[in-house]
């Protein structure tokens, strides 16, 4: 038998063999992979801008990354996946967009000597054009220039105290971050230039990797911190207006127990009351919601970071949630409160809807009462006319029978036309009378 006949008959490619995808298959399956973090190689110095990104269109974003060096050729086409990552003359670029911000981070290398070096010299090293990035569209969120040096970490305490001499000597909170493998560190403040300095000292030999596993983990945790504390001004802002919106409440509530209470005006008055509960549902509903959702990409992103103490400093997740967790509190709190005043004000509008429909019912039962009444007297007054109308009727007949009677005296008869008509007026009352219930008859039957 020859060799060929031996082997078995080849194997269908996979795709061959599987139902035709979903639609949604190949974006979703690609979707743990499309920000992946970036490869940094230490020293360097990243410089984050994240903007609100609220009636910028992708075609003006890529009309702004257009203008960079070599870069004339990007379409929109080039941004349809939220993700893309540029190589520049002596840096590179990462553009994130997000449904509320974009994102921008930008990668450059330091000296091999870069560190300790005084501040101006590690955050004045920028390669790109400051005006380019001052036109970044958006309204800036968040601003952040994170140096990120090799450092020996054997005395986390010194390193410590070396890195807040980098901050001025002011107070900072710092982290050992993961297995102690890097030593991350700031101070939250809004500098001159608008920007937040962090500083990452990790021991030689950190890979790429690990470096940028760090930066996006620290920028994302600024980011989303400053995303979360969003929705507090607006929860601050709504303060007065629902105290105020709760003692009217109250008020309506009061005068619902009170009879002579105008249900129109009551009515009115609820009716405002709930379409400025509700306005200020619609407008602060998403932001709140919001809120809880970026808090919850903090805590993770805290978890993440797996973060150590130095004795004598705060973690930057104890920090944050110290200053974090009351601002969310009171987010959620105002949101609650706001939703609870609409729950009862649709308690309070049905309670006086029942008491407009028993007023309406009342009224109604009056009303019948006298339609009844007059019912009643029609039927008296149709009974008073029926008699009188069998007493004309009969008048009526009487008199025709006197005539007859004149006229057949007048010819000749023997006849007292006067007699004749007194003795007929019962039988032509009697006459009149049965006549007009035969009619009654006839009408009930038919109805």
């Amino acid at each position: 038998m020859a060799l060929i006949d031996t082997l078995p008959a080849p194997v269908a490619p996979l795709r061959s063999v599987l139902p035709a995808d979903d639609a949604l298959r190949e974006a979703v399956h690609n979707e743990v992979h499309a920000r992946p973090p970036a490869r940094i190689r230490l020293p360097a110095l990243v410089v984050y801008v994240a903007v609100l990104n609220e009636g910028v269109s992708r075609e003006q974003e890529c009309a702004h990354l257009q203008q960079l060096p070599g870069q004339a050729h990007l379409t929109v086409t080039d941004l349809a996946n939220n993700f893309l990552r540029l190589r520049l003359p002596g840096h590179t670029l990462k553009w994130e967009r997000h449904s509320e911000f974009t994102r921008y981070a930008i990668v450059q290398a330091l000296p091999e000597a870069a560190w300790p070096a005084p501040v101006p010299e590690l955050l004045s090293a920028l390669v790109v054009d400051p005006v380019w990035l001052s036109q970044i569209p958006g309204r800036t969120v968040a601003a952040v220039k994170l140096v990120m040096v090799n450092h020996d970490l054997n005395d986390p305490q010194a390193a410590l105290a070396l890195g807040q001499q980098w901050f001025g000597g002011r107070t900072v909170v710092a982290s050992l971050l993961g297995n102690g493998h890097s030593l991350a560190i700031t101070n939250f403040r809004l500098t001159e230039s608008g920007f937040e300095r962090m500083l990452v000292l990790a021991p030689p030999g950190t890979s790429h990797t690990r470096a940028g596993r760090i930066s996006q983990r620290l920028l994302e945790f600024e980011t989303y911190r400053l995303m979360a504390l969003r929705g507090l001004p607006a929860a601050k802002a709504l303060g007065p207006m629902l105290s105020e919106a709760e003692g009217g409440l109250a008020d309506i509530t009061a005068r619902l127990e009170a009879p002579q209470a105008s249900e129109q005006e009551l009515l009115d008055t609820l009716i405002r009351l709930a379409a400025r509960v509700e306005r200020a549902t619609a407008e602060n509903a998403y932001r709140f919601s919001a809120t809880q959702a970026y808090d919850t990409l903090v805590r993770q992103r805290i978890v993440e970071m797996r973060e150590q103490a130095i004795p004598g400093t705060q973690t930057m997740g104890e920090f944050m949630q110290r200053r974090l967790s009351p601002a969310i509190a009171t987010v959620v709190a105002t949101g609650n409160r706001l939703s609870s005043l609409s729950g009862r004000i649709a308690r309070a509008s049905a309670l006086l809807r029942t008491r407009v429909d028993i007023a309406t019912e009342t009224q109604n039962q009056q009303l019948l009462a006298k339609l009844t009444r007059g019912q009643e007297l029609q039927l008296s007054l149709q009974t008073t006319v029926e008699g009188l109308s069998i007493a004309a009727i009969s008048y009526y007949v009487i008199s025709l029978v006197l005539y007859g009677g004149k006229a057949l005296k007048a010819l000749g008869l023997p006849i007292n036309p006067e007699m004749a008509a007194g003795a007929l007026v019962p039988v032509v009352l009697w006459g009149v009378w049965k006549a007009t219930q035969r009619i009654h008859a006839k009408l009930h039957a038919s109805h």
